[in-house]
């Protein structure tokens, strides 16, 4: 009897001790295939310092993710992110597909650089590169990229700031805070979704007239989906009115239809 509970202890022990290698080995798996699967989009470089799947939850959490500049800029990061959180659709990854049914990006700080050369380091951005010069673009990498679909993004941008290096000696630096807090839906695009990051942190300021950024060619690119967004947004705020609209006519009928005779001249 002694002997056989020695050996389910030790069984349990196993397993738990596989379990914990099971999920520290997925989530060291899945860093490296997220840091790669982002420089392939982007570009560049990038960091972070955890990334967490949930073995129950389809949850996974992102901490401190930052995208680099590349080499050539004294300013190190471009973006810097400390959470981002996702639920993902299980059965949609085992056909190969990325299937994020909620999507929450908290960019703390994004830094737009022009360098002691003159060269902004937007323009080392993959999408900007190839909306500029689509003849040019790098030779699509061996190995297809998954199909995406966010269904909901929520993207929050606190600060935005310019340095301009151009001119020698210290920098000119602008600082913007944005507090942006704002959904979208139906993100189907790896792309996209770093062209909707750029066009957000950069329309509400200065920086595109400062830096000679033209928005138009990525804004172009989003057409389809800002306007798809913004109609969204438009026929919640009708519902609203309507709805509102429809309780002050039903609290009119029955006003006018219950005569209470309290205060009535006789």
């Amino acid at each position: 009897m002694f002997k056989m509970k020695k050996i389910l202890t030790s069984l349990i022990v196993i397993v738990l001790i596989a379990a914990v290698v099971l999920a520290v080995g997925k989530n060291t798996i899945a860093k490296v295939a997220v840091e790669k699967s982002v420089e392939m989009v982007t570009g560049l470089k990038l960091s972070m310092q955890s990334l967490n799947i949930g073995i129950i939850k389809t949850l996974v959490g992102i901490k401190e993710l930052k995208l680099y500049n590349p080499d050539g800029y004294k300013d190190r990061v471009m973006l810097d992110m400390p959470e981002i959180y996702v639920d993902y659709d299980l059965a949609a990854a085992f056909r190969g597909k990325v299937h994020l049914k909620e999507m929450r990006m908290n960019l703390k700080e994004f830094t737009v650089v022009r360098n002691e050369k003159g060269e902004l380091n937007l323009d080392s951005l993959k999408v900007v590169r190839e909306e500029k010069a689509p003849e040019k673009a790098a030779p699509k990498e061996k190995g297809k990229m998954p199909e995406i679909q966010i269904d909901k993004l929520e993207l929050k941008i606190g600060k935005v700031v310019y340095k301009d290096y151009s001119k020698g000696g210290a920098p000119s630096v602008q600082e913007f805070n944005l507090n942006l807090d704002e959904t979208y839906q139906n993100i189907d695009n790896p792309a996209q979704l770093v062209s909707l990051i750029v066009v957000k942190a950069l329309m509400n300021t200065t920086i595109s007239q400062l830096a000679n950024f033209d928005l138009k060619g990525l804004q172009d690119q989003l057409g389809g989906q800002i306007s798809k967004i913004t109609e969204t947004v438009a026929q919640a705020q009708e519902s609203v009115k309507a709805a509102a609209e429809s309780v002050q006519e039903a609290t009119k009928s029955l006003q006018e239809a219950v005569k209470l005779p309290f205060g009535s001249e006789k």
